[in-house]
């Protein structure tokens, strides 16, 4: 459970930086919101490698580059199952933008991240 939580707490610093620059980039810059999202994703994702690997699993251990290569292809599925999220509430279900990338977030967070850097990224 300690695990769980400090994933969690790892994901929530992600999405701290994945929500600043996407909301900057939408607000201040004017970028569209599915390049925003990308981009903040990826920030966001990078801290939450950083942190997972060196505070929540503690596996520093590992060889670097293939944690990161497993992370990448773990992220790639991230990117797509949140733009398709984000894209689907935001376009059909009419919520605003940061409604559907919270939405979202928590539900991947708690599901398909958890499980996906537990048992494949950081095994």
């Amino acid at each position: 459970m300690r695990v769980f939580i400090r994933v969690q707490v790892a994901s929530i610093m992600g999405s701290v930086a994945d929500y600043a620059a996407t909301i900057l980039l939408t607000e201040i810059i004017r970028c569209p919101y599915l390049i925003s999202n990308f981009i903040g994703n990826i920030l966001g994702g990078t801290v939450q490698f950083n942190l997972c690997r060196h505070w929540a699993f503690k596996n520093t251990e590992g060889k670097m580059p293939v944690q990161a290569g497993r992370f990448i292809l773990a992220f790639v599925g991230n990117l797509a199952l949140s733009a398709a999220g984000v894209y689907l509430m935001t376009r059909f279900l009419g919520f605003n933008y940061i409604i559907s990338k919270t939405f979202t977030s928590i539900l991947l967070g708690v599901t398909y991240n958890y499980y996906v850097q537990k048992k494949y990224v950081f095994a």
